[in-house]
């Protein structure tokens, strides 16, 4: 049975997406990265409703069966760390309307599922991105691959015979 998940790296200025497509016996196949980009500057009820609609028209476009979204971690910046909280919240809420089960990583499960180990760089996950998918390079911008890595954990995290 195929299956789609669509990874997402939260963000209010860039959120990345990622959509993979995983069947039993075959290797995992990417579908669709990118990122939404809202301009700076711009009240956050604005680029809200653009991620909100971006978002929307990735699942339409896509029709994904799960998705996977990274949990935050906060560092120093509480004023970033809310607004991408709001993107993150947008990002269920598509997700959750579109009645599409819902998984949450920490960025620390991520890296650990990736590379097996908890402190890895952004590199070495991205380079296990390009070698999982089995791609040339790593998916840019960096957001996108990001997003696949969420996704991919998922499909670890579920079932790795899928």
């Amino acid at each position: 049975m195929k299956r789609k998940i669509l990874g997402i790296d939260p963000g209010t200025g860039i959120l990345g997406f990622g959509v993979i497509e995983c069947e039993r016996g075959k290797p995992l196949k990417i579908l669709d990265a990118g990122v939404i980009s809202t301009p700076a500057h711009t009240p956050i009820e604005n680029r809200l409703e653009e991620i909100f609609n971006g978002i929307n028209e990735i699942i339409a476009l896509n029709s994904p069966d799960e998705v996977s979204i990274e949990k935050l971690f906060f560092t120093n910046n509480i004023t970033t760390g809310i607004s991408v909280a709001e993107a993150r919240g947008v990002a269920i809420l598509c997700a959750q309307l579109s009645k599409i089960p819902i998984s949450e990583y920490t960025p620390l499960q991520i890296k650990q599922t990736l590379t097996g180990y908890g402190k890895a760089d952004k590199k070495q996950v991205q380079e296990m991105v390009k070698i999982t998918l089995g791609l040339n390079k790593i998916p840019k911008p960096d957001d996108a691959a990001d997003a696949l890595a969420a996704a991919i954990t998922h499909y670890y995290m579920t079932n790795t015979n899928s």
